[in-house]
């Protein structure tokens, strides 16, 4: 039986974290299950010596807030009062963050949307790639 489903989504990719989120309402709906919805902020730029020094002490802070409430309003607009569901916002390496918090939360599934690779993705592996590969439970892909 399915308790956990995660749904990861790029609020920078409005279709694609839709179709995600659509997607992942639908099964928890069939199975019963809990949906988590997260979204990660990158943290490639604070790791950046020079660039660190640059970016204001409260700036991580705003960065986040402003996710939750980009999250919040996503999850509101698709009228979810019939699924248990729970929201998460992190910072971090994006594949690896997603992985982490879908352990922690004992996920029986991961659904995660996937864009048309570009060049780049074949050398170094787009996240969704990269969390297929490594997941230790199932993973939905949902194509754009």
């Amino acid at each position: 039986m399915m308790q956990n489903i995660v749904a990861f989504v790029d609020l920078d990719d409005e279709g694609s974290s839709n179709k995600v989120l659509t997607t992942a309402i639908d099964h928890a709906r069939h199975t019963g299950a809990r949906l988590h919805v997260l979204t990660i902020v990158p943290d490639g730029m604070f790791k950046m010596t020079v660039v660190a020094q640059l970016i204001p002490a409260d700036y991580e802070r705003k960065l986040l807030d402003d996710a939750r409430q980009r999250l919040a309003a996503l999850i509101k607009e698709h009228a979810i009062d019939d699924v248990q569901l729970e929201q998460a916002v992190s910072l971090g390496s994006v594949y690896k963050e997603a992985l982490h918090f879908a352990r922690n939360v004992d996920a029986d599934l991961i659904v995660v949307g996937a864009h048309k690779p570009e060049l780049k993705d074949y050398l170094l592996g787009p996240n969704a790639g990269q969390i297929v590969r490594h997941a230790t439970c199932s993973v939905w892909v949902v194509r754009e």
